[in-house]
């Protein structure tokens, strides 16, 4: 595995802070479900609409190794 090269991890921290900018009540989502839902058999739904209306959808239960590397990034990640 390569080691995370500094200036693709800024680039990554900065696209994230936009992020939050540009989405104030998402990353407190987040938090909300990372505190109280994250866990082992927990079911992760996702939506996307396009522009023209059509609906992509998938769902994911979560594993142990799933609920670990979402620890990872949230510690790798947060301020």
């Amino acid at each position: 595995m390569n080691p995370m090269n500094p200036m693709k991890l800024f680039k990554i921290k900065t696209a994230i802070e936009a992020f939050k900018a540009n989405h104030p009540k998402f990353p407190l989502f987040l938090n909300a479900v990372s505190t109280n839902a994250l866990q082992t058999g927990a079911v992760i739904e996702i939506n996307v609409t396009d522009v023209n209306g059509k609906t992509y959808s998938s769902n994911l239960k979560l594993t142990d190794s799933d609920i670990e590397l979402i620890k990872e990034m949230k510690d790798t990640f947060q301020n």
